[in-house]
């Protein structure tokens, strides 16, 4: 895992973050050709490999269930960075982009990243095992931040349509903040044997015994691993142009430009959690899922109640009725995958029948 462990995936992982940086510098705030913008795709894809590297090295040194922390909360500040700055800007769709994009991030982990670990895991054993409670508690977490943060606005009486009144957005702000900071607290702290792999008879596997990165190399990936992350948002910001236009060409809602940023943005923690199953390391994954549904809305929900105070408009959190639709499955069907310890392919399959829905749903509402 070290850095100077092979010569040419060094040159790889270091360089393609850094010159992924200076393009998005340079073509920052101008109007790109389909040529530049395929360029930018490419480099778009070589930086989340390289996030998923460097990640992978920071794990390795601090070990878990620190190491899925880095991951999930690095990825989390930059999109929130970046929603700010398009609410900023005043992009499309402005009133609802916050809730659109946490809603993603939820439909997208509880759904995607934990279907595609379980899918990943079960072609190394029939049967993937995990810690419930660790799983159970993140999970409870989740859907109590998802519920107060986008379902309650959209039954609220004391403002017109689905927001909350002041009084309301700063209440959400300070449970998402408290319940997102006792979670990581203890997730790190007196139960963070809750968050360590473990095998089907429930014993937790030691991933210390390899040697670990050395401290200067563990920094130089933490370094490069922001640097990439810092790419890989600054290159789908980039491309969205281009995005929105062929949907719109195509007859899509605009909506789907955020759900396809939204899939951008995650992607190193679905690559992660990827290898991290296929290596039979399932709970790692369910950290990383779980832990960037939730800090996806623990800080977003915050920021943009500050933000609120200068952005024009109101705020819309609430979610329609089909997305509560979904929303609601999506939590019963992941308890009923969690709370045994244990799933087979047939979860893999609900979980991602559960994606396909959403994303159908979202080319044809």
């Amino acid at each position: 895992m070290s850095l100077l462990r092979d010569r040419n995936v060094v040159s790889w992982t270091v360089a393609v973050p850094v010159v992924a940086v200076v393009v998005l510098a340079l073509g920052w705030g101008r109007t790109l050709p389909p040529s530049v913008v395929a360029v930018l795709t490419l480099l778009l894809a070589g930086a989340v490999l390289a996030a998923v590297h460097h990640a992978e090295v920071v794990a390795h040194r601090v070990g878990e269930p620190y190491g899925s922390l880095v991951l999930a909360v690095a990825v989390t500040v930059i999109e929130v960075a970046l929603i700010i700055t398009l609410m900023i800007a005043g992009a499309r769709g402005i009133e609802t982009l916050a809730r659109d994009t946490v809603f993603a991030a939820v439909i997208i982990t509880c759904n995607g990243i934990v279907g595609l670990s379980i899918l990943a895991g079960t072609r190394r054993e029939s049967v993937v095992s995990f810690n419930a409670e660790g799983s159970g508690a993140a999970l409870a977490t989740v859907a109590t931040l998802s519920t107060l943060g986008l379902v309650v606005p959209a039954f609220t009486t004391s403002s017109p349509g689905p927001v909350f009144s002041p009084p309301q957005l700063a209440f959400a702000a300070i449970t998402a903040l408290a319940l997102y900071g006792l979670f990581v607290a203890l997730q790190t702290g007196r139960h963070s044997d809750y968050f360590l792999s473990v095998t089907a008879d429930g014993v937790v596997i030691d991933d210390q015994h390899a040697t670990a990165p050395s401290t200067r190399a563990s920094l130089i990936s933490l370094a490069l691993l922001l640097v990439a992350l810092v790419a890989v948002v600054g290159h789908a910001k980039l491309v969205s142009p281009t995005i929105e236009r062929a949907v719109v060409a195509a007859g899509f809602p605009v909506s789907l430009v955020g759900v396809i940023i939204a899939m951008l943005i995650l992607l190193p923690e679905t690559l992660a959690a990827w290898r991290a199953a296929r290596r039979g390391r399932m709970q790692i994954s369910l950290n990383l899922a779980f832990g960037s549904a939730m800090a996806s809305i623990g800080l977003t929900i915050p920021t943009i109640a500050v933000a609120s105070i200068w952005l024009p408009g109101a705020l819309h959190l609430g979610l329609d009725g089909i997305h509560i639709v979904l929303l609601v499955l999506t939590f019963i069907v992941t308890v009923l995958t969690v709370v045994p310890g244990r799933a087979t392919l047939l979860q893999a399959g609900v979980h991602l029948a559960l994606l396909a829905a959403y994303l159908f749903l979202a080319i044809s509402p």
